[in-house]
């Protein structure tokens, strides 16, 4: 199963090199850039961890690809993705997010249904990431 969040995420994994014109854009747009990466991605798991400190004045992509390198190195089996924050007012919001690195197996969710009181079905979905055991450091 391929995970679906983010811009592009329906589109063949990108390389370094989209990544990087992708970072630049945002650059050139004034939005600072930040690196997440999470091993649950569920739906409404919106606070990844963030790698390093968001980058204000960052003006060249380069920079940024050589943070998210380390995160590779250090997180290669969890997803990654990269924001882009428009910190002008009136926007005040991420502009830009999309995955930039994922787990080799991608364990998918589970649809769990629960009946309540007079017959009510609930629906939740469950992350399979969330039930394996965390990697030791």
């Amino acid at each position: 199963m391929k995970l679906t969040q983010g811009q592009f995420s329906f589109l063949p994994d990108l390389s370094d090199a989209e990544i990087t014109l992708q970072v630049q854009y945002a650059l050139e747009n004034g939005w600072a850039v930040a690196i997440e990466h999470t091993s649950d991605p569920h739906p409404r798991n919106v606070y990844w961890n963030m790698w390093g400190n968001p980058m204000f004045d960052l003006r060249d992509a380069a920079g940024v690809m050589m943070e998210l390198k380390a995160c590779r190195a250090e997180h290669n089996d969890e997803y990654i993705k990269i924001i882009a924050f428009d910190s002008r007012k009136g926007w005040e919001s991420v502009r830009m997010s999309f995955i930039v690195n994922r787990p080799a197996f991608e364990p998918g969710f589970e649809l769990v249904r629960t009946e309540g009181p007079g017959r009510n079905l609930g629906y939740q979905l469950r992350s399979f990431a969330t039930s394996r055991p965390p990697v030791a450091p």
